[in-house]
């Protein structure tokens, strides 16, 4: 049966989202200031097509964050944080949340500097929910202190993430290093006082190249 031409559009506008996606993440990982013309360009569209399926520049990088986020929470999901010692989930946490952040590259910066705040926590609510219920856990067992909220935890695990990643970005930091820095940043806030800190050099956080 010969397809359709309404069919045949819905197909081709799939593809040209995708397109657009992809190539959105290809550019903006190299430069977050990037424009909605030199996107179009890499996706092969014109911009009059681009702008048929995103509003804007704000829109097209919130489809972008929202894609990231969703493989960021599916990477999140096969790391397991319900089994095992907590510092090893959080080591796995670490390793699952760098691997996404750093291949998206200065995409963190671009969506720091063009979405607004609650759109980002919004975006981040899945991942960062994971990671609240392993520190909640980790307190429980008394491997985590409890004096600090999960919550609070969760906060510091995203930032120093998006830090190490803009850190990156601007050459003052190698990739294959952050995973190990952002564990053992971690590993000094999340172990009760007078307990000796895990060594981050004692887990699986080897580095994204």
């Amino acid at each position: 049966m010969a397809e359709t031409p309404t069919r045949s559009q819905r197909a081709d506008a799939r593809r040209n989202v995708e397109a657009i996606l992809d190539a959105a993440v290809r550019v903006l990982a190299r430069d977050p200031d990037a424009s909605v013309a030199v996107i179009a360009r890499e996706a092969g569209v014109g911009r009059v097509t681009l702008y048929g399926h995103f509003q804007n520049r704000v829109a097209l990088l919130s489809a972008v964050v929202d894609r990231a986020l969703n493989e960021t929470t599916a990477a999140i999901t096969e790391a397991r944080l319900e089994e095992g010692e907590p510092f090893d989930a959080l080591a796995r946490l670490v390793v699952a949340t760098w691997s996404v952040t750093h291949r998206h590259g200065a995409l963190v910066v671009a969506a720091q500097r063009s979405l607004p705040q609650d759109a980002l926590t919004s975006a981040h609510a899945a991942p960062m929910a994971a990671a609240e219920t392993l520190f909640e856990r980790g307190q429980r067992s008394g491997v985590f202190r409890d004096d600090i909220s999960a919550a609070w935890l969760v906060t510091l695990l995203h930032n120093v993430t998006h830090g190490a990643s803009t850190a990156v970005h601007d050459g003052q930091l190698d990739a294959v290093e952050a995973p190990r820095l952002i564990l053992a940043t971690m590993a000094g806030t999340v172990t009760p006082p007078g307990t000796p800190v895990p060594s981050a050099l004692d887990h699986a956080v080897g580095g994204v190249s």
